[in-house]
Formats: structure tokens, C-alpha cells, sequence
């Protein structure tokens, strides 16, 4: 059934989230911070079987100089460079195993897939570590490192994922001025943050976008993951103003102010995971070029392949191979 407003309405939804007056700042100082360290970039060859496309095992330095792994795959035998997709991950799962995911290649584009730190178990492989602790949280990674923006976990895995647009940059493979970002849920999330974060990009796809407009979220569905927050706060009862401040340096309400490059959304008007009010949230104040594709009978998995269709032929427009 329907979990939130009439699509009119979710037009028109502004989102209650602040603005921090030094969100800048803060961003600045932390990625100032990520690049002091050398990008230590190193890609090696995997022998896949496969005929059609390369893949290559990435390793480049993330926030603080911590190693994050990707995945890296081209069309094999394709002239260099060529436009790429850096794709993020979907809430704990993984960058997987080297020979899933081979549609992006298979389009004929550089696919670089990020590596979620600490994640990578619930439904696909990982290999990245989250070196950092943090203080007590629920189960799960939406609470991890809360008591401060300094210590959240978003905070290392938005700077992972500036870097690994960085790295594709510097890659053999990859067309520096042609490169877009995308991911579902989590990973559209994650895509939103470094399209306000990162200059320059040739587009982003936020589908069924998490982490976007934590004040409704978090009182808007029972479902998992906004609903750790909401076990975490049932608990430290006195915390909710401070929790809620941290969070507004980590919303895509707020990145989406920020990003400039053109972006085409999804949202599905069933999802109780991230439902359609907290998307619309993040889209009605997107500063760039902008569209969303609303899913009327869907949950979750918005679109699935109806999206990678029609964002297919969005990048042939947008990065013609």
C-alpha cells in the first residue's frame, strides 16, 4: 500500500532539516585532512575466465589514509580512456565477488564499485575494515560513532567515497571530465553526498536514495535501517537534539543543496524502507539540473532493471562510448 503522501503533495514536501551554518567547513577540514594522505593507489589484474570484460582489484587510501578496496572492470579490448560509472553499495552488502555486476562494463563503460567499510556481510561479500571504534550504537552501522560528526561512521564513508571518485580520476582507463556516481538505497545516498561534495561530475543517479531527510525519516517508518536510530534514541532519551545535530551534517537534504552536476532520481511511492517524502526531501532542493522516475506499486526495489534501462540510455546521451 502506499506509505506516505500523494505524489502532488511529495512535490511540493519541503524538509524540515537545518542547514549547519559550518556544514562547509566541516567538509572542507575533513577531506582537507582525507588528502594529506598519498591517494596510494595500486590495481591488479584478476583472472576471472571472463572474455568480455577485465576486471582488476583496486586498493586506494580513503579517509585518513585507510585502504578501501574496489572493483574495477572494463570492456576488454576498449580504447582508453574511456567515460566511467563509480557505483556505491547498498546498505551491508559489499563490493562482492569480481565477476558479479558486469552490466555498467558490458554497456561498454569503466565501472569503478566502492567497497563499503566494515560492511559487506548481510547480503554480499566485503573486504574493507572500519579501523575506527566508536561509542555504544544499536546493531547495525546508522549509529555507529553518533556521539559526535567527528567519530560518525558517515563521515569515513562519504570521504572513502570522494576518494574513490578520485582515484577513477587518476586511472589509465577512465576519462578524468567524464565520470558519473550512482547507487540504490544506501549507495544512492552515498551518491548524493559526493555530488555535493565533488565538482565536476557528468551526472548522478540517486535511486530509492537512504539517508536523506533524517527528521522525517526517523519518525516516518518502523522499518529498517532509519529504525535504528529510532531503537537508539528509545534508549538515550536524553540525546535526541544532539543525535539529530549530527545528523544534519550527514543528509542528502543538505548535500543536495550543494550539488550542481544533472541527476536523475527514483523513488517507488510503496517503500517503507526509505519512503517517498524523504527522497522528495533531497530532490525538491537538488541545485542542479534534475529528475525523478516515481514507481507508484513498488517498495524497495524501486525500478530494478526498468532503472538500469533508462538510465542506460540516459548515460548514452549524457557519455556517449
Amino acid at each position: 500500500m502506499f506509505v506516505d503522501m500523494p505524489e502532488e503533495e511529495l512535490r511540493r514536501y519541503t524538509s524540515s532539516q537545518v542547514d549547519p551554518v559550518d556544514f562547509d567547513e566541516f567538509w572542507a577540514a575533513t577531506l582537507d585532512s582525507t588528502r594529506s594522505h598519498d591517494l596510494g593507489l595500486a590495481v591488479v589484474p584478476v583472472d576471472t575466465g571472463l572474455a568480455t570484460v577485465d576486471v582488476f582489484d583496486v586498493t586506494f587510501a580513503g579517509y585518513e589514509g585507510q585502504p578501501v578496496r574496489a572493483w574495477l572492470r572494463v570492456p576488454h579490448g576498449a580504447s582508453a580512456p574511456l567515460p566511467a560509472v563509480v557505483q556505491f553499495v547498498g546498505y551491508g552488502g559489499g563490493r562482492g565477488r569480481a565477476v558479479e555486476n558486469l552490466f555498467w562494463s558490458s554497456a561498454g563503460y569503466a565501472h569503478l564499485q566502492m567497497d563499503t567499510r566494515g560492511q559487506g556481510s548481510a547480503w554480499s561479500e566485503g573486504a574493507t575494515a572500519d579501523p575506527d571504534g566508536g561509542g555504544p550504537q544499536f546493531p547495525g552501522f546508522l549509529t555507529r560513532g553518533i556521539d559526535s560528526r567527528e567519530t560518525y561512521y558517515y563521515r569515513r564513508v562519504f570521504a572513502d567515497a570522494v576518494r574513490a571518485v578520485e582515484a577513477a580520476r587518476t586511472l589509465p582507463a577512465i576519462d578524468a571530465d567524464r565520470v558519473v556516481v550512482l547507487g540504490g538505497s544506501q549507495g544512492g545516498g552515498i551518491a548524493l553526498a559526493v555530488a555535493g561534495l565533488v565538482p565536476g561530475l557528468a551526472a548522478a543517479f540517486p535511486r530509492v536514495p537512504f539517508l536523506c531527510d533524517f527528521p522525517r525519516a526517523t519518525v516516518m517508518t518502523d522499518a529498517d535501517p532509519y529504525k535504528e536510530i529510532g531503537r537508539y534514541l528509545a534508549v538515550h532519551r536524553d540525546r535526541v537534539d544532539a543525535v539529530h545535530g549530527v545528523l544534519a551534517y550527514f543528509d542528502g537534504v543538505n548535500f543536495a543543496r550543494r550539488a550542481t552536476a544533472p541527476a536523475w532520481f527514483t523513488t517507488a511511492l510503496m517503500d517503507p524502507i526509505c519512503p517517498p517524502s524523504t527522497v522528495f526531501g533531497a530532490f525538491n532542493v537538488y541545485g542542479g539540473e534534475k529528475a525523478i522516475t516515481v514507481w507508484p506499486y513498488n517498495g524497495h526495489e524501486g525500478g530494478d532493471v526498468f532503472d538500469d534501462e533508462a538510465q542506460l540510455a540516459v548515460l548514452r546521451q549524457v557519455l556517449p562510448v
